[in-house]
């Protein structure tokens, strides 16, 4: 196996932050000026849904009921459905649902207290404990602080089942809030990795760290993360790591320039593994939108719309919540671009220098 840590350990060793955000022009909403000269026959002349059938971030079969049961006070199918990732060792699906349900638990928690208090020791109630109290002490300006107080629940989860990355993921994202130092989080990292070698939220979290430490270091982000894709399984969510780099550097106005053979093998890669996948179903969808809007970037105008097709109805929060206030808006206003802006003509996605807003809120 390629060995990722050790292109990971020198970077965290060595560079200096440097670098600030730049923020493009929006709208008082937040997001960009809907394109004028929508088709007659709207988003259905190119084969996409209509707007008023988008849904943001809508969970998909087995998330689905687990949510309804939890908005009536029962904890039942979320547990069986993080019981069976874990019997199953289905790690990607356990950590994407450990956070949707701990995101719907910080303002709906009495079916999660209810687990909690009859099943104290339970690893999939404590997996979410862990996972929630990270995310309430997340926006706090006091985080630092706060985060550290939430040590011992993630020690907690980690314990309750030594085969889980999952919560070692939560402890990468942890270190990164709590501001650790480089040793304590090559620790973590070599203990997520020795668990799951190639699991793409442990990665994600190696990438935020190295962004939030050294701003501006996208080439070596990049290295990282092409050496993490090569290494990992054609049908592995870790090919789309280069595309969540060549992101950051697209929306990040500071740093040295990449050159663009790089930021197309990245959408090429991502391109790749979007054909694997079923099309117009909710759990792939997060990667079509951020490769949808990487395509945008680099003009790859055609290819987007492809993409936009493969979503069907499910946009995602991520990545337009980076971008602008309305998501969902400033992915509507996405596609009305590209039905309505010849191919021939430059767009206001490709126009200007590189940086966008990039608020990166939550975590």
């Amino acid at each position: 196996m390629v060995d990722t840590m050790a292109l990971l350990l020198p970077f965290i060793r060595s560079r200096t932050a440097k670098g600030a955000f730049i923020r493009s022009p929006r709208t008082a909403k937040g997001a960009p000026c809907p394109a004028a000269g929508l088709p007659a026959d709207g988003p259905s002349a190119a084969g996409l849904p209509a707007d008023d059938e988008v849904l943001l971030d809508a969970p998909d079969e087995h998330l689905g009921p687990a949510l309804v049961a939890a908005a009536q006070g029962a904890y039942g199918p979320a547990a069986d459905l993080l019981a069976a990732t874990r019997r199953e060792a289905r790690w990607e699906d356990r950590d994407r649902y450990a956070l949707r349900l701990a995101a719907f638990a910080r303002s709906r928690s009495e079916w999660l207290d209810a687990w909690r208090a009859a099943a104290p020791q339970d690893p999939d109630a404590l997996l979410l404990t862990a996972q929630l109290a990270v995310d309430r002490a997340w926006p706090s300006p006091a985080r630092a602080e706060l985060l550290r107080e939430v040590s011992p629940l993630i020690t907690a989860a980690a314990r309750a089942d030594d085969r889980d990355p999952v919560p070692w993921r939560v402890a990468l994202d942890h270190a990164r809030g709590s501001r650790a130092g480089h040793r304590y989080f090559e620790e973590l990292w070599e203990a997520a990795v020795r668990r799951a070698p190639h699991h793409y939220g442990c990665h994600v979290a190696a990438l935020r760290y190295l962004a939030s430490c050294w701003h501006g270091s996208h080439r070596e982000c990049l290295d990282f993360a092409d050496r993490a894709a090569q290494d990992a399984p054609a049908g592995s969510l870790a090919q789309a790591l280069p595309l969540r780099a060549a992101f950051s550097y697209l929306t990040d106005g500071c740093g040295p320039g990449i050159p663009r053979p790089r930021l197309d093998a990245a959408a090429d890669r991502a391109i790749a593994l979007s054909a694997g996948f079923p099309a117009a179903v909710p759990w792939p969808a997060e990667i079509r939108n951020l490769l949808t809007y990487v395509l945008m970037r680099l003009g790859r105008r055609e290819e987007a719309l492809a993409q936009l097709r493969l979503i069907g109805p499910y946009a995602t929060s991520f990545p337009w919540d980076r971008l602008s206030e309305d998501p969902l808006g400033l992915f509507l206003a996405l596609r009305r671009d590209l039905g309505a802006a010849p191919a021939a003509r430059p767009s206001r996605w490709t126009r200007g220098k590189r940086g966008g807003r990039n608020r990166l809120r939550g975590h």
